[in-house]
């Protein structure tokens, strides 16, 4: 089976009925955990995009408190997956802020996390990555929302 271009869905979805994409969404939905996740978000959640940050924020800390911390290997593993949930997260929302405040959220717990992150290296870099991640994001905002989220972000380099 071919793969059909995004341009191509989209006219095919155009000239659907209201119906028939109501079905078309519900049966997308029952593949897989992302794609109902992400109706979820744009029907319940897109609106009232602070509860989500809070919500989001909740799951990060719960997560940071069950990682494993026998090794710095399942440190490392733990660290990642969540990180790869918190980009999921970001993915659902993109919106600059959303990006911002998460990583930064994130940033934190991983900083407060004991035993510190400085001690690997693969932690280490993980956590620059995201800081740069997070500079570049800063820098597309606008001129206030950048000033308060280089605010946060100076206040957990000195951190440490």
């Amino acid at each position: 089976m071919e793969v059909a271009t995004l341009r191509e869905i989209k006219q095919e979805l155009s000239i659907r009925t209201q119906k028939e994409l109501v079905e078309l969404c519900l049966r997308l939905s029952k593949f897989k955990k992302e794609n109902k996740e992400l109706l979820t978000y744009l029907l319940f959640e897109a609106s009232n995009e602070a509860a989500y940050i809070k919500g989001i924020k909740s799951i990060i800390a719960q997560e940071f408190k069950l990682i494993n911390k026998n090794s710095y290997y399942y440190i490392k593993k733990s660290v990642r997956k969540i990180l790869r949930g918190v980009k999921k997260y970001i993915r659902y929302s993109k919106k600059k802020g959303t990006e911002v405040e998460l990583l930064l959220y994130f940033c934190s717990e991983l900083k407060q996390m004991s035993p510190s992150f400085y001690k690997s290296n693969p932690l280490y870099n993980m956590y620059n990555r995201q800081i740069e991640v997070i500079k570049k994001a800063i820098s597309t905002m606008h001129e206030d929302l950048q000033y308060d989220f280089e605010a946060e972000l100076n206040d957990l380099l000195l951190i440490k």
